[in-house]
């Protein structure tokens, strides 16, 4: 079976019924808090390429951050929004599961199952 990584922050709410779900499903998998071992401006690069959406797709609008460099107006390239994401990792929305060549943003948590069909 491919190798499954949550990559997360623990105390958000999602992660952890994301990680409940998981643990349910009897699957084996590894947490990473990217606050812990932050991503790289390329792993972001990665994992957006992995789920198949755009970077203003990935951004957590309740960050403070978001307000804060008016991400909401669109006018940000996507390098300069993962650039944004590297320095803030509030931005990043979460949790984003990867299976081998495939990723989902588990939002709801039951995206996940797009990676066991």
């Amino acid at each position: 079976m491919e190798k499954i990584i949550v990559y997360e922050k623990p105390t958000c709410t999602t992660c952890k019924k994301t990680v409940a779900l998981l643990e349910e499903k009897g699957v084996e998998f590894d947490k990473i808090n990217y606050y812990i071992e932050p991503l790289t401006k390329s792993k972001i690069e990665e994992l957006l390429a992995l789920t198949g959406i755009p970077a203003k797709d990935l951004l957590r609008s309740r960050a403070k951050e978001y307000k804060e460099f008016d991400l909401k107006n669109g006018v940000k390239s996507d390098s300069e929004i993962i650039d944004l994401m590297v320095q803030y990792p509030d931005l990043v929305q979460r949790p984003i599961v990867v299976k081998g060549k495939k990723a989902v943003l588990a939002r709801p948590i039951e995206k996940i199952n797009e990676l066991f069909e």
